[in-house]
C-alpha cells in the first residue's frame, strides 16, 4: 500500500508538472510580416506587443502609418509593447496618464485567442483617455475572459495628443495628393483593422465577423470609424461606451491654426518647415500640448469627411448593428468648481426640464451634464442607426457593493471591468469585489459576447434586450438588476436635444 501511495503521488506530481508546462508554453503563429511567439495560458493563446505598422518616428512622424519591416526569426510576443507618448504621473495611477513605459515607436497590438479556434468572432478594442492618454495594456482591458468565451480579442495602441491629431500648413503642403491629414490616430486604428483583416484567421478569428468597440474617446473614435469611408468594410458591428456623438469637430483650417500656435509655443516660426516640425522633441510636444485642443477627430476632407453628427443625420454611417450607451455618473468628468459656470450656460428650457434636481445646484449640474454630454447623444445616435441596422441602447448604473452610498452613481469608465469581466485582476480593488459584483460582470460581459457572435445582445439571467426604436424609446438598464426601461429620462433628453443637439 505504501509503495502504491508513493507511486500515485509520483504520478500526480509528474502530471502537475506536465500540466504546468502546458498551461504556460510558447506558441508561434506566422503572420504576414513574420513569425511571432506568444504564450499558451491554459486554453488561451496570448500574443502581446505585435507591431502592425512601422515606427512613426523621424520622417514618418505625422504621416499615415507605413508597412512594418518584415522579419524571419520568431519575434517575442510575450510582453506588452510600450504605450504611445503621453503626459504620465509615475506612482499616481489613474491620474490622467498611463503609468508605464512609453515610446514614439508604439504602434503595437495584442491578441487573446481561444486555443484551437476556427472562424471565431473577433472584437477590436479602442481604449479611452481623451485621445491624449491610455494604453492597450492596462489590467481592466485584459482580453482573457473574451477568449475564454470564444472570442478573439485584439487591443490596439494608437498615437495620442499632438502626435495623433495635428495639422500644420507645412504638412498639408508636403502631403502627396489625396493623402489623409491630421487624424493620425484614426489612421492607426484603420491600419490595425487592416492588419486584422489580413492576419486574424491565423489566430483562429473570422475576418468577416469583426466588432469594433471603444469607451469615451475610444467610443468617439468608433463613431468616427463608422462614418469614415476609409474604414468601410473593415468591421461588421460596433459598440460605443460613453462616446458622445455631438462634438463640434474642427475643420482642417482651424486645426492648422492650432498647429501653428503649438509650434510657435515651442519656438518655431509661423512658416516652420516639415523638418523643423518633425525635429521637435516629444517631451516638448507633451508639455506644450497640455490642454491641446486637437484631441478629437478633425474634418480633413480625406479620411474624416464630415462630423459624426452630420454623417448620422444624413445616413452616411456604416450599416452595422450597434450597442451604445452611457453611465449614470458621467458627471464625474465635471469638476465641482465648474458647476456654476456650467449651469450659467444652460437655457431656461433645459433647466425647466429638471424640476426634481433643481433644488440643489450641484445635483442639477450633474444631471444636465450626464444627459447633454452622453445620454441624449447616445439616444439620438441609436435612433439614427436604427433606420439602417439594429441598435441597442443601455444605461449603466451599477455601483459595486463597497462603494454604494459613497458615490452618486456609476462614474465614467466604471463599466469597463464589467464588459471585460476583469474586476478580479485590477490591483487597486480586486480584494473588494463581492459575489454580487461578479454576477453583474458576468451578465454584462455575456451581452457583449453574444452581440459579437450574433449581432444581438442576449444576456445571461436578464430579460430580452429590445432593439431601439424612437417610438418605443426602450433601453436596458444595468442597475442592481438588469431591466428594460421605456422612455427613460425622455423629457430631460428631449429638452437637451432641442437646445444643443445637432
Amino acid at each position: 500500500m505504501t509503495r502504491y501511495l508513493i507511486a500515485l503521488l509520483a504520478l500526480t506530481i509528474a502530471t502537475l508538472f506536465a500540466n504546468a508546462g502546458l498551461a504556460d508554453a510558447p506558441v508561434t503563429v506566422r503572420i504576414d510580416s513574420g513569425p511571432v511567439t506568444g504564450r499558451q495560458v491554459g486554453d488561451i493563446e496570448v500574443f502581446k506587443g505585435i507591431p502592425f505598422a512601422a515606427p512613426p518616428v523621424g520622417p514618418l512622424r505625422w504621416r499615415p502609418p507605413q508597412p512594418v519591416a518584415a522579419w524571419t526569426a520568431p519575434r517575442d510576443a510575450s510582453v506588452y509593447g510600450p504605450a504611445c507618448p503621453q503626459v504620465t504621473y509615475p506612482g499616481v495611477p489613474n491620474a490622467g496618464g498611463y503609468v508605464g513605459p512609453t515610446s514614439e515607436d508604439c504602434l503595437n497590438l495584442n491578441v487573446w485567442a481561444p486555443k484551437g479556434a476556427r472562424h471565431a468572432p473577433v472584437m477590436v478594442w479602442i481604449f479611452g483617455g481623451g485621445n491624449v492618454a491610455g494604453a492597450n495594456s492596462i489590467p481592466p482591458n485584459d482580453g482573457s475572459a473574451f477568449a475564454r468565451d470564444g472570442i478573439v480579442l485584439v487591443s490596439v495602441n494608437y498615437r495620442l495628443g499632438a502626435l495623433g491629431f495635428f495639422a500644420h500648413p507645412a504638412l498639408t503642403k508636403a502631403a502627396p495628393a489625396g493623402e489623409p491629414l491630421a487624424n493620425y490616430a484614426i489612421m492607426d486604428q484603420i491600419a490595425a483593422l487592416k492588419w486584422v483583416r489580413r492576419n486574424i484567421a491565423r489566430f483562429g478569428g473570422d475576418p468577416a465577423n469583426v466588432t469594433i468597440f471603444g469607451e469615451s474617446a475610444g467610443g468617439e473614435d468608433v463613431l468616427t470609424l463608422m462614418t469614415s469611408p476609409a474604414a468601410r468594410g473593415l468591421f461588421a458591428k460596433a459598440t460605443v461606451q460613453s462616446g458622445g456623438g455631438w462634438s463640434k469637430a474642427p475643420d482642417l483650417t482651424e486645426a492648422e491654426a492650432r498647429g501653428v500656435a503649438l509650434a510657435q509655443k515651442l519656438g518655431l516660426p509661423a512658416d516652420a518647415s516639415t523638418d523643423q516640425l518633425r525635429a521637435l522633441p516629444v517631451a516638448g510636444l507633451l508639455g506644450a500640448g497640455r490642454g491641446f485642443q486637437g484631441v478629437s477627430p478633425i474634418v480633413d476632407g480625406r479620411i474624416v469627411t464630415e462630423t459624426i453628427a452630420q454623417a448620422f443625420a444624413k445616413g452616411d454611417q456604416a450599416t452595422a448593428p450597434l450597442i451604445i450607451g452611457t453611465n449614470s455618473d458621467e458627471a464625474s468628468l465635471l469638476p465641482p468648481a465648474g458647476y456654476s459656470a456650467y449651469l450659467a450656460n444652460q437655457s431656461p428650457a433645459v433647466v425647466a426640464a429638471y424640476p426634481a434636481e433643481a433644488v440643489d445646484p450641484a445635483t442639477l449640474a450633474r444631471a444636465v451634464f450626464d444627459d447633454e454630454t452622453m445620454g441624449a447623444p447616445a439616444r439620438w445616435i441609436a435612433g439614427k442607426q436604427s433606420v439602417k441596422a439594429p441598435a441597442f441602447l443601455y444605461y449603466f448604473s451599477y455601483v459595486r457593493v463597497v462603494r454604494r452610498g459613497e458615490i452618486p452613481g456609476a462614474n465614467h469608465t466604471s463599466e469597463n471591468p464589467y464588459v471585460f469581466d476583469t474586476q478580479m485582476g485590477i490591483p487597486n480593488y480586486a480584494d473588494q469585489i463581492q459575489a454580487e459584483d461578479r454576477a453583474m460582470a458576468a451578465l454584462v460581459h455575456s451581452c457583449w459576447v453574444s452581440f459579437a457572435k450574433t449581432g444581438a445582445p442576449t444576456c445571461e439571467r436578464a430579460p430580452a434586450w429590445p432593439a431601439y426604436a424612437p417610438g418605443s424609446d426602450q433601453l436596458m438598464e444595468f442597475g442592481l438588476t438588469a431591466d428594460v426601461r421605456a422612455r427613460f429620462r425622455k423629457a430631460q433628453r428631449d429638452a437637451v436635444e432641442s437646445a444643443v443637439g445637432p
